[in-house]
């Protein structure tokens, strides 16, 4: 990040309004967040913030929810993302800034149109669609810092209710989000950015909580998936124009 105030009001913007996200739907932080951050702070460390800040709302969150987890359907999801972390942390290392940008923007991107599409998809189902979903969850979070859209239309194929999904999302970002900042490493962030992230996160918790129930969850998530299909085209085009 460059000297001044701007870098810094527009990061804590972008935390506020992912977390207040993340609290209202259960999973949204970092499609809201990610495309911003990277383009903040460049992909690794965007990443690996998205992470520590997704899976510190998570486990807030998870405090009121976590009697309506669903363990038997969450063990093999998240076992299956804990294996394939390691895979998308090696991949994310191996390509050079500008070709992780364009793909961090290609992956939001494409997330959201399918989950804007509610697509239904056969190999999402069942035991067998936890293992799927989770796998891709697992490899997308620590490459990109996405691993919900995944979850989120293994959910949809199952048949989930938002109350549903909602603790259910928090506890698969609470193991997901640790697995990954354990193999990327913590963000390296001045003790000012530290603050402003986390003080924003703070504000964005608060301001999801007070809006729960009273914002209609169809126009909370046509927001969440706009505001993230503006990023993800935004970083796609940047690390598109710093490979030519």
């Amino acid at each position: 990040m460059t000297d001044g105030w701007a870098p810094e009001l527009l990061l804590a913007g972008v935390v506020l309004l992912g977390g207040c996200v993340q609290w209202l739907t259960g999973m949204g932080f970092a499609l809201v967040a990610v495309p911003g951050l990277v383009l903040l702070l460049g992909p690794a460390q965007g990443v690996v913030l998205a992470n520590c800040a997704a899976g510190a709302i998570s486990a807030f969150g998870l405090v009121d929810g976590r009697r309506a987890v669903r363990l038997p359907v969450m063990a093999p999801l998240c076992l299956a993302a804990v294996i394939t972390v390691p895979a998308g942390t090696w991949v994310a290392r191996q390509l050079p800034e500008p070709a992780l940008l364009a793909c961090l923007g290609a992956l939001v991107t494409g997330a959201v149109a399918l989950v804007m599409r509610g697509l239904r998809v056969p190999a999402l189902r069942g035991g067998r669609g936890a293992v799927v979903a989770g796998g891709l969850g697992g490899f997308m979070n620590s490459a990109a810092g996405v691993g919900g859209p995944p979850v989120s239309l293994y959910a949809l194929n199952a048949g989930w209710t938002v109350r549903e999904f909602v603790p259910n999302a928090q506890f698969y970002g609470v193991v997901v989000n640790l697995v990954s900042v354990t193999s990327n490493g913590l963000p390296r962030l001045t003790a000012p950015v530290w603050a402003v992230a986390v003080t924003a996160l703070a504000a964005g918790a608060l301001a999801g909580r007070a809006l729960t129930g009273r914002v209609p969850e169809n126009r909370a998530r046509a927001l969440v998936l706009l505001l993230a299909l503006a990023g993800g085209l935004s970083a796609l085009a940047k690390g598109f124009a710093g490979l030519t």
